[in-house]
């Protein structure tokens, strides 16, 4: 014999009970008089109660089925809720989204970009997550976190939304005599010395691809993981900090410039990248 109770059945038992006949039920139930009927006889077969008396042509609650009201109340509610729940879930309007990006981009672009997402998604907690960039699509894949914040790649498993390109900059003391020109040529770089980010770094790979295309062996002073000690080197006049255009220049005596090649800016192609249980509705902030 099936045990379970069909929600169905519930809310036509309530309805009648609120509305006291079958036909004013089954209107606003948008069913038939007798399919109705057949689920209450259904419903008090399987309870082994008695629901309803007949009194004329209205139906009046026994002892049992008024106390049965109660809890069909309190069940339906709750069914209702968690329908609400799932339905938040399924839309990605409520919950935790794990959110995968470098060191450099959390410092840089999340502490403003919270505050933006938490005013148009109140109820669904941002966790940044810190990795290497080289991690990602392998965080993705084992369900670690929902999205990335990462170079672009060409991987048919994830989807991805495209964010503008990350630029490569040359940031350097004003002393150094550099041109106020908004753009540099890498090959005047060459001579630095340098300060730049590790190989970590989709920029360095993409300043490193620059060099060898040009022949170029830069002089570096040092590379660090950490964009700030490159900036504060820059700004004590201690060398050029090659760095992406997500981190922060408000010291006045830096300059900073775009680093191109052959006449074309240095870039490298950001975008969000969606893992398997990520929902599109997060990208819309």
């Amino acid at each position: 014999m099936d045990r379970h109770i069909d929600l169905k059945r519930l809310q036509t038992f309530v309805t009648v009970s609120e509305q006291g006949t079958v036909s004013k039920a089954a209107l606003l139930l948008h069913i038939t008089q007798p399919a109705l009927s057949r689920q209450l006889h259904e419903l008090q077969d399987e309870l082994g109660i008695k629901l309803f008396e007949r009194v004329g042509r209205r139906l009046l609650l026994t002892g049992e089925g008024d106390q049965f009201l109660t809890d069909c109340r309190s069940l339906l509610g709750h069914a209702a809720s968690i329908r609400e729940r799932a339905q938040s879930l399924r839309v990605g309007d409520t919950g935790v989204l794990k959110v995968a990006a470098t060191p450099q981009m959390i410092e840089n672009i999340f502490p403003s970009f919270l505050r933006r997402f938490a005013a148009l998604y109140p109820r669904v907690q941002m966790r940044p997550v810190e990795a290497h960039a080289i991690d990602h699509t392998a965080m993705l894949e084992r369900g670690d976190v929902h999205l990335a914040i990462a170079a672009r790649v060409n991987d048919q498993r994830f989807g991805a939304y495209l964010l503008p390109p990350l630029q490569v900059l040359a940031v350097r003391h004003s002393s150094l005599g550099f041109s106020r020109a908004k753009d540099i040529d890498v090959r005047r770089l060459e001579n630095g010395p340098l300060l730049l980010v590790n190989s970590a770094f989709a920029t360095r790979k993409v300043f490193d691809a620059a060099c060898r295309l040009e022949h170029l062996e830069p002089n570096v002073f040092i590379e660090s993981g950490a964009t700030p000690t490159l900036i504060a080197l820059a700004e004590a006049g201690h060398g050029i900090a090659i760095v992406p255009s997500t981190v922060r220049i408000d010291r006045r005596k830096l300059r900073a410039a775009r680093i191109s090649c052959r006449n074309k800016p240095l870039k490298v192609e950001t975008a969000v990248i969606l893992g398997k249980t990520a929902s599109a509705s997060a990208l819309c902030c």
